[in-house]
């Protein structure tokens, strides 16, 4: 097979759009085998307070109750113990930055209002849940930020955690293997970053792991999720057009990347990503004047 044809592992199709306005910069948790997604920022510079629930059985989605807090975008979300939480980014309205924090319960239907965030108020951080505890750090509050604050739910408090390896970023990335979350890209005084750490929660402590430049662009606002052990990243702005489509898997068990087949949809920065059993998802974003509601899932 000649290098001109060689097919990567992996493919994309579409599933059903987000049924809510089209958007970049939202949120998302996932909870069993559904997806939540809302937020985020219109093409039209309207901040959005709307949530939507993504069932990946049967293909559909449904509104569920708005987020209570300021309508925001750049915030960050996470889920633990069958609960989501959202929090921090920019006020729509004011510009203000924000760190108020919220519970969704799904069950219920309802969202409560919990601990402020335990750092600076910021936006394009990055969250990730590992056991009982959420976890943000990173993002920017007027000045890039390397933080790592661990939010624990049955006592509602945060706790600062280590301070993340690389340096201070907005709009990283990020993936959970095996209680050890995986960050990395993100931009960095205007210059996007390749490095790539692992946190291990049991010993709070970051390990740098292979770069991510040695296989690929540098990004920022790009997406992560993990599936069956490998973690991928998907989509962001990078360094250079050709890296647009890119999509790169990481085998922790050898600190390695690996190409994998092209995103498929119009290139886009600001997505939200998620897993869901052996597919991943990507959606929403933005590109140029143009912001998104279509939804990919990828098998590897």
């Amino acid at each position: 097979m000649s290098p001109e044809t060689v097919t990567l592992p992996g493919g994309w199709h579409t599933k059903a759009s987000l049924q809510g306005p089209a958007r970049s910069a939202a949120v998302t948790f996932t909870i069993d085998n559904k997806a939540y997604v809302g937020t985020g920022l219109t093409i039209e510079r309207g901040a959005l307070a709307d949530f939507w629930q993504y069932d990946t059985d049967t293909n559909q989605w449904t509104q569920v109750a708005d987020f209570p807090g300021k309508a925001r975008s750049e915030a960050v979300g996470f889920a633990v113990s069958n609960k989501g939480y959202v929090g921090t980014g920019i006020d729509g309205a004011s510009g203000k930055l924000l760190r108020d924090f919220y519970q969704f319960d799904p069950v219920a239907n309802a969202w409560t209002q919990v601990a402020d965030f335990g750092g600076s108020a910021r936006r394009s951080a990055v969250a990730f849940a590992i056991g009982q505890t959420g976890f943000v750090g990173t993002g920017t509050d007027g000045n890039e930020q390397r933080d790592l604050w661990g939010y624990d739910p049955t006592t509602d408090t945060w706790t600062r955690a280590a301070d993340f390896g690389g340096r201070g970023r907005v709009g990283a990335a990020a993936f959970v293997i095996n209680e050890t979350a995986y960050v990395g890209t993100g931009n960095a005084a205007g210059i996007n970053q390749p490095d790539f750490w692992a946190y291990d929660p049991a010993k709070n402590l970051w390990k740098e792991r292979k770069n991510f430049a040695e296989t690929s662009i540098a990004r920022s606002y790009a997406v992560g999720f993990a599936i069956n052990n490998i973690g991928y990243f998907v989509t962001g702005a990078c360094s250079q057009r050709s890296g647009d489509y890119d999509v790169w898997g990481y085998d922790p068990t050898t600190d390695s990347w690996t190409n994998k087949s092209s995103f498929e949809g119009t290139a886009r920065q600001k997505a939200v990503g998620f897993s869901v059993g052996s597919k991943g998802y990507v959606t929403t974003g933005v590109y140029g004047r143009a912001s998104y509601d279509d939804l990919w899932a990828f098998t590897p």
